[in-house]
């Protein structure tokens, strides 16, 4: 398994294929299992990598304090620059979403594209304050249960391709509750002032069927950053790439293909460290 250090902090990735760089950046009480039929899919003519963020997966846990929007960027910048993969695509889902917004705020130059999938401008820049309050309480419940699970909408539509169907499930297994307690750090994340400043292409991909995220959502998106292309996955809900891979990857592929530089993935320049700011809720 493929580890950096950054900050004191383990992050383990999964990488395959050879290609203009991908980074796929995962949703909350989630992990990089989450992109597998990505790393299916796509490896034939990118390099697809998949991080496990802080407290998530075979990374470490999350420091006591918490971390702040900078510090998961300065993570995710640096295992970008120290395996040689940028600029990169950045491709996050959801949460993974909104720190893909907060890379490209603090590290735009690793930052080729974005792919904006299912997710939010920070749940206060995208919900309404009651909705917010709402799943707060959801995920306080679940820390106070036995099974850490969010208890957000449901992620799928429908059934996902059998080969993918225990993706959930084994993630679900795999939830820390102080990761948990650090997604409510940011409960009340704002990234809408960005959104008009980004200046990379933008490719938006959501389920026409989200109900964590809906398409209310996606037009927020589409009418804020300029430029930006909307496509919807017929059929899907919130974990689009997960129940339509197919659909989802051909979306990605499409974008990347018309956005990416002939060459493939770069040697490491190590010019970006981490640095951990120790800012929380902050967005």
């Amino acid at each position: 398994m493929p580890t950096i250090q950054v900050d004191g902090l383990e992050i383990g990735y999964d990488r395959a294929g050879e290609g203009p760089p991908i980074l796929l950046l995962h949703g909350a009480a989630c992990s990089a299992l989450s992109w597998k039929p990505q790393l299916d899919g796509l490896a034939d003519e990118f390099t697809v990598i998949a991080w496990d963020e802080p407290g998530a997966g075979r990374s470490s846990d999350l420091p006591d304090e918490g971390l702040g929007f900078a510090d998961y960027a300065a993570a995710a910048a640096a295992l970008i620059d120290r395996i040689g993969a940028g600029p990169a695509h950045v491709c996050g889902l959801s949460w993974g979403g909104v720190l893909a917004q907060e890379l490209y705020r603090h590290y735009p130059e690793v930052v080729a594209t974005l792919i904006l999938c299912d997710t939010y401008a920070g749940w206060a820049g995208s919900l309404t304050k009651q909705e917010v309050e709402s799943r707060i309480a959801l995920v306080e419940a679940a820390l106070s249960s036995s099974q850490l699970k969010t208890g957000l909408p449901g992620g799928f539509a429908s059934e996902p391709p059998a080969e993918y169907a225990d993706l959930a499930s084994r993630m679900e297994a795999e939830v820390r509750p102080r990761t948990l307690r650090g997604l409510l750090d940011h409960a009340w994340a704002d990234t809408r002032e960005l959104l008009g400043r980004i200046a990379v292409p933008t490719k938006l991909i959501w389920g026409d069927a989200d109900v964590r995220s809906p398409l209310s959502i996606a037009e927020q998106f589409a009418a804020a950053i300029p430029d930006a292309e909307l496509t919807l996955i017929a059929g899907a809900g919130h974990d689009c790439n997960i129940e339509r891979p197919a659909e989802f990857n051909a979306a990605v592929r499409a974008f990347c293909r018309a956005n990416s530089e002939p060459a493939t993935c770069p040697k490491p320049a190590h010019s970006v460290s981490g640095g951990r700011s120790r800012r929380r809720r902050s967005g």
